[in-house]
């Protein structure tokens, strides 16, 4: 049984979910559809990049992935299919796979461009339903990548915001926001314990660095280890991007008392 996974930014009002489903069961009616999340921000390719890279790895070895979040739609932007050593991903060529990058091996990129796996007519707005779900499809029948294009060895990479790691503490910023309010920055937990750090610093604000929510009061935030493998910054019971009145991009540090 062949597992895809689908992430967008589709949201759940519209049709276009489903209408992608379609298209991939039309195919192939064994495929076993998991949804990642459609709820991105729209035309977020940074949040979709940051979704896709902390949930892939927990799907069995040989899945697909399927990731549109596409705000260059109808452009001159390429479609990817991505293999690496136990996964294959189709997305936008965009930078959407850029965390699923840096955390694989084997990373080979190939140029979807075989209009002969397309469903036609292609519209200008829905490559979704159009290409990458039909090419996703095909594949999980076992078409080899290779059969839908040429090899693209310059793939699109974003700018990732690399923490600065200073004497005695490490300087970052919020990269995303859950559904929950957790403020999500770009510090990997393990220069926690190489650098013995306790307190985060956001908007001048002194915040604990602690094991779980429960470790403060109701309405009072934290930081702690997140199930991604990077530093948060939570209010238990409560927001802390509405507490803080904090967006992506607000710079934090994290520190010894």
């Amino acid at each position: 049984m062949s597992i895809l996974a689908f992430l967008s930014d589709f949201g759940l009002k519209d049709p276009y979910v489903g209408i992608v489903k379609a298209v991939l069961l039309g195919i192939n009616p064994s495929l076993h559809i998991v949804d990642i999340t459609h709820q991105v921000a729209p035309q977020d390719v940074m949040g979709g990049a940051f979704v896709l890279g902390s949930a892939f790895r927990e799907f069995p070895e040989g899945s697909i992935f399927l990731a549109i979040v596409d705000p260059g739609v109808g452009s001159k932007r390429t479609g990817l299919l991505a293999t690496t050593k136990d996964y294959t991903f189709l997305a936008p060529d965009n930078g959407i796979l850029t965390m699923a990058f840096r955390r694989s091996e084997d990373v080979r990129c190939y140029s979807i461009e075989n209009s002969r796996y397309f469903r036609h007519p292609v519209s200008n707005t829905f490559h979704g339903r159009d290409i990458f779900a039909p090419v996703a499809a095909y594949l999980s029948l076992g078409i080899r990548p290779s059969s839908f294009g040429p090899v693209c060895p310059d793939p699109v990479w974003l700018t990732w915001p690399e923490p600065a790691v200073k004497d005695r503490c490490i300087e970052g910023e919020v990269i995303y926001i859950d559904g929950f309010g957790n403020l999500v920055l770009n510090i990997p937990a393990d220069l926690i314990s190489c650098h013995h750090l306790n307190r985060a610093y956001i908007k001048g604000i002194e915040i604990p660095l602690l094991r779980t929510y429960s470790d403060v009061e109701a309405g009072s935030p934290l930081a702690l280890i997140g199930s991604s493998g990077f530093i948060e910054i939570a209010v238990n019971q409560g927001s802390a991007a509405e507490l803080l009145v904090v967006d992506v991009g607000e710079p934090a540090v994290l520190s010894q008392t």
